[in-house]
C-alpha cells in the first residue's frame, strides 16, 4: 500500500461526492464450488444511471477493466471490475449498518473500488486497504472480492469498520458460495432491504451447485434473468405465453431483474498456474433482459470491442441498443407504469420475444468463448489472438442485433 497517497485520497474522496443508488444482487462463488474450480464474482447492477460502460484504465499501479457510468467521462468511480493480477472487486450498497451513524460523507464505494483496483494484488491488500485509509470512510456497503490465488470474500463495511465473510471458510460458507443483496449480516436484523431478491438468489444457487452448474453462463442467464419472485413462489417464464401483439402485464417488483436494473458483470477467475490475464470478465451492458453479454481480458490490452466503450454521444452502442429494447417491455410511461412489464415482448407464442431472439445469439458467443479460452490456456496468450476474436464479436453481435431488431438499433 505504499504506493498509496492517503492526502491526495482524500482530496479525491471529498471532490466527488455525489449520490449513486446501487440497490444490487451480488455473489462470490468460491473455486471449490464452482462448475471448472475457477472463483466467479457476479454484480448485478441495479442504479439510477442507466448508461453504463467499460473502460481500460493504466493509471494506477495496475491495469485494469472497470463498469462505470456513461457520464463518468474520466472514469472516476468504478462499480466492479478486475485488474492485471486477477484481483477482482464490486459492491452492493448496505443499508443496515450505520446504527445512528450521522456522518454526511457517503456514496463513495465506486472510488474505494478503484483505489483497491489501482493497487491491490489480493484480498489481504484490500483489507488493508481498508484498515489504511482515514475514517470516516464514506461507506455503506458489501464489498466482493477475489483474487488469483482462490481467495474469496465479502467485507461488510461502514465509516469505521468492516466484518469479514469468507467464501472459503466451510462455516460461514458451508456450500463454497455468499449471496449480499441490500443488507448485511453482520448489521441491524430485519433492516435495509433486497430480503426477497436474496432468497430468490439463493434458490437459484443451490438448485445450480446441486446440479454442478454454477457457471458464467448459469449466472448470466438465469440468475440475472430471472423471472423467479420467491415470496410469492411465481416464474413469470411459467406463464401461458400471448400473442406477440397481446401486451401481458405482470406487476414486476423484487425480481433479481428490475426497471432499475442496468447492467450485470460477471468476473470468471482462474485456476492455479494459469495466465492470470485470462480472468474473464463478462459484462451485460443496459437492462439484461434485452442485452447481450460481452466477454474481455486484459491480456487484449486497451482496445476493447467498441460495442461496450463510449462512442462520440459518450455512451456504449450495446448499451443504448438494449435501452431502446426495454422501452417496449415498460411500455407505459405515466404513473406508475415503470413497476408493470409487457411479458410478450420478451417471450410470446410466435417466438419473437426480445429474449427469445437474443439467446442464440448469446448462446454462440459463449461456445465460440469457451472453444477459443480452450487453446489461450493451453499456450502463451497471444494479444493478437483476442483482438481477432473481438473483431469477430463485434461483427457476429452487430449484424445479429441488427438481423433481429433492424438496422436504426445501432445508431
Amino acid at each position: 500500500m505504499k504506493h498509496l497517497n492517503i492526502v491526495a485520497l482524500f482530496c479525491i474522496l471529498y471532490s466527488l461526492y455525489l449520490i449513486e443508488i446501487n440497490p444490487c444482487t451480488t455473489a462470490i462463488i468460491s473455486s471449490k464450488a464452482s462448475a471448472d474450480g475457477r472463483p466467479i464474482l457476479l454484480k448485478h447492477r441495479d442504479s439510477n444511471s442507466f448508461q453504463n460502460r467499460l473502460m481500460f484504465f493504466k493509471d494506477g499501479r495496475f491495469e485494469y477493466i472497470g463498469l462505470i457510468n456513461s457520464s463518468d467521462v474520466e472514469g472516476k468511480e468504478v462499480w466492479a471490475g478486475y485488474n492485471e493480477t486477477g484481483f477482482a472487486i464490486m459492491n452492493s450498497a448496505s443499508y443496515n449498518l450505520r446504527r445512528g451513524d450521522t456522518t454526511s460523507l457517503r456514496d463513495l464505494e465506486g472510488v474505494i473500488m478503484k483505489l483497491a483496483l489501482q493497487n491491490c494484488r489480493t484480498v489481504y491488500d484490500f483489507e488493508v486497504l481498508l484498515d489504511t485509509l482515514p475514517k470516516p470512510l464514506g461507506v455503506e456497503a458489501n464489498f466482493g472480492v477475489i483474487d488469483a490465488s482462490g481467495s474469496a470474500a465479502y467485507y461488510e463495511c461502514d465509516n469505521f469498520s468492516f466484518t469479514k465473510f469468507d467464501a472459503n471458510d466451510p462455516e460461514q460458507a458451508p456450500n463454497g458460495y455468499l449471496i449480499r443483496t441490500n443488507f448485511s449480516f453482520s448489521g441491524e436484523e430485519d433492516k435495509g432491504h433486497g430480503y426477497i431478491r436474496y432468497k430468490t438468489a439463493e434458490g437459484l444457487f443451490e438448485q445450480a451447485r446441486n446440479e454442478k452448474n454454477l457457471s458464467p453462463k448459469f449466472i448470466l442467464t438465469e440468475v440475472s434473468r430471472s423471472l423467479k419472485h420467491s415470496l410469492i413462489e411465481t416464474d413469470l417464464k411459467k406463464f401461458p405465453l400471448q400473442n406477440e401483439f397481446v401486451q401481458n402485464y405482470f406487476h414486476f417488483e423484487d425480481y433479481i431483474p428490475r426497471y432499475i436494473s442496468t447492467s450485470s458483470v460477471v468476473i470468471h477467475g482462474v485456476r492455479e498456474n494459469e495466465d492470470v490475464r485470462l480472468t474473464t470478465m463478462w459484462t451485460i451492458l443496459g437492462f439484461p433482459l434485452t442485452s447481450i453479454a460481452i466477454p474481455v481480458w486484459i491480456a487484449g490490452g486497451e482496445q476493447l470491442p467498441y460495442l461496450i466503450t463510449a462512442d462520440s454521444t459518450g455512451n456504449a452502442l450495446i448499451c443504448k441498443a438494449s435501452l431502446k429494447l426495454k422501452e417496449y417491455c415498460f411500455p407505459v410511461n405515466r404513473g406508475s407504469g415503470y413497476k408493470y412489464i409487457n411479458l410478450s415482448s420478451l417471450i410470446n407464442m410466435e417466438e419473437t420475444g426480445i429474449l427469445q431472439k437474443i439467446i442464440p445469439v448469446e448462446d454462440e458467443i459463449f461456445l465460440e468463448t469457451y472453444n477459443r479460452l480452450d487453446e489461450w490456456r493451453k499456450h502463451t496468450t497471444a494479444k493478437d489472438k483476442i483482438l481477432e476474436f473481438y473483431k469477430w464479436l463485434e461483427e457476429y453481435v452487430a449484424r445479429s442485433l441488427k438481423k433481429k431488431f433492424g438496422k436504426e438499433i445501432l445508431d
